[in-house]
């Protein structure tokens, strides 16, 4: 076996939650500070954002190569992520990520196969095994969508996620962000 290496640079300045940097990997620059709910500027993505990102990131590759495997059809897919930090502002920790994954262009006769290949990503991706047992990883609800015409575009939320849509569209209100 091999180790592998994953190397980035982050710059930061100001202090406590008022400070800001940036990450910068071999090929992305991405704007990095506290979220305004904790005080920080809200500007770009946040380290709490960056967590839940990778967990759904890695559990929705994992998903799709499963479905692969398994010969259920999709198309493409879309998961829904939403992380629960609690104890804010004394003994703030990471309680929980729930993710929640819509299969576009599935086969909507499987969807019992859909259920049960969409809860192994949460055993078999290294990053969510890496916050086990101290943050509560779960997955959600699967829906299964049997065509690419009712396919979740970027402003319409996917199904039962739009608390967590309302929540990053405000943040990106606030921060003047209204990509």
């Amino acid at each position: 076996m091999r180790d592998l290496n994953f190397d980035l640079e982050l710059t930061w300045s100001g202090t406590g939650r008022q400070g800001a940097g940036q990450i910068q990997t071999h090929d992305l620059l991405l704007e990095l500070s506290g979220p305004e709910s904790m005080g920080g500027r809200g500007v770009g993505a946040n380290p709490e954002e960056l967590l839940v990102c990778a967990v759904s990131s890695c559990y929705t590759a994992t998903l799709f190569a499963l479905l692969r495997r398994a010969q259920l059809p999709a198309d493409s897919l879309a998961v829904g992520a939403s992380g629960t930090v609690t104890g804010f502002p004394a003994a703030t920790r990471f309680a929980r990520i729930v993710v929640t994954p819509t299969v576009i262009g599935g086969d909507i006769a499987r969807q019992p196969e859909y259920e049960a290949a969409a809860t192994l990503p949460h055993d078999r991706c290294f990053i969510g095994h890496a916050l086990a047992p101290e943050v509560a990883y779960e997955v959600g609800p699967v829906h299964v969508q049997g065509d690419l015409l009712h396919a979740p575009s970027v402003d319409q939320p996917l199904p039962d996620s739009q608390d967590a849509n309302e929540r990053a569209s405000g943040s990106r209100a606030a921060s003047g962000d209204m990509a």
